[in-house]
């Protein structure tokens, strides 16, 4: 989802700045509503567990793609086995092609221990750009947070209540556990959050997720978990209202830039030198420890060789907290 929303701005200013070309963007369903405003973008929602599963559906959704009209050139901006293989049935059909430089030898050194080399490497957006500029179009990011006006529903209201107060969003949670703030930590910082006047909201998306939100609900009267009672369009609705949201190195901080809403990002085990920080957002809003072995991951998933996951534990919460109420 992360990598997905990181494509939105970009997609944004390649329209803006080549106004007579037009887009067809090809990913899940369930990403849709990240490009329901954008003019001149057709999407097309390609269900990989079942309309497009496997070998079968991959000629199948190439097929479909087809449908839709005759193309100048492929973006591929994902770089895995299934784009590869549906960018080269286009180079067939005579269509040209770029993919994304992911860098992948440079992220190498940047995760290496001992000797690594920890220097910032090209954000992930310039390497989406640069698909686009090597196709031969002119494409510049200026990488600033945009506030866009959204109304909250009274379906929205009917879960958050009017917003009387500052309001806080927290994303606690991340796809792997190199990237999630122990559940201790994050319990100190709501507790703390609780104590000020301001609302925090909790996302999430899965069962569990559901279940450890509902428990702070319960626990603090100033939280509430919106976990599977907003859709996404709503949920973006909403993150459009925070003050600031909390996020682990996640899809959360992502969406958070969707709508100009300001982050501050919790790294463990990666790092935003990799390139991933949310477009927009501000290094400066970066809560993180300078343990020597990190990042020891590009995307949080390698097990700790040490074990404790000492570049989590070691975070202060009062530092995230302090960080958040800047904002408010």
């Amino acid at each position: 989802m992360g990598d997905v929303a990181m494509t939105v701005p970009v997609i944004k200013a390649f329209l803006n700045q080549n106004p007579d070309v037009s887009v067809t963007f090809v990913s899940r369903p369930g990403f849709s509503s990240f490009f329901s405003d954008i003019p001149r973008l057709n999407y097309i929602a390609a269900d990989l567990n079942t309309t497009y599963k496997g070998f079968p559906g991959i000629l199948k959704l190439y097929a479909d793609i087809k449908t839709n009209a005759p193309y100048d050139a492929v973006a591929d901006l994902h770089d895995n086995l299934r784009t590869k293989i549906l960018r080269n049935l286009f180079k067939l059909s005579g269509t040209a092609y770029q993919n994304i430089d992911k860098g992948r030898a440079e992220k190498k050194l940047l995760t290496r221990f001992p000797n690594k080399v920890l220097k910032p490497l090209k954000r992930t957006v310039e390497r989406y750009a640069d698909v686009f500029r090597n196709l031969g179009f002119a494409l510049d990011l200026d990488c600033q947070l945009v506030k866009r006006p959204s109304v909250l529903t009274d379906e929205i209201i009917s879960v958050t209540g009017e917003k009387t107060k500052p309001w806080i969003g927290i994303t606690p949670f991340a796809q792997y556990k190199g990237k999630i703030l122990p559940v201790e930590k994050m319990d100190a910082v709501i507790a703390a959050l609780n104590k000020q006047d301001v609302k925090v909201f909790l996302f999430g998306g899965t069962a569990l997720d559901e279940e450890i939100c509902l428990q702070w609900e319960q626990k603090y009267n100033n939280v509430v978990s919106v976990v599977r009672r907003l859709n996404m369009e709503q949920e973006l609705v909403l993150i459009n209202q925070l003050n600031a949201m909390l996020s682990m190195d996640s899809a959360g901080m992502h969406l958070a830039s969707l709508r100009g809403t300001p982050v501050v990002s919790v790294w463990g085990a990666t790092h935003h030198y990799a390139g991933f920080l949310g477009y927009g957002q501000s290094e400066d809003n970066i809560v993180a420890d300078s343990i020597e072995c990190r990042p020891c991951s590009v995307y949080g998933n390698k097990p700790c060789f040490r074990k404790d996951y000492a570049c989590l534990y070691n975070i202060n919460p009062q530092t995230i907290v302090d960080s958040l109420l800047k904002f408010v």
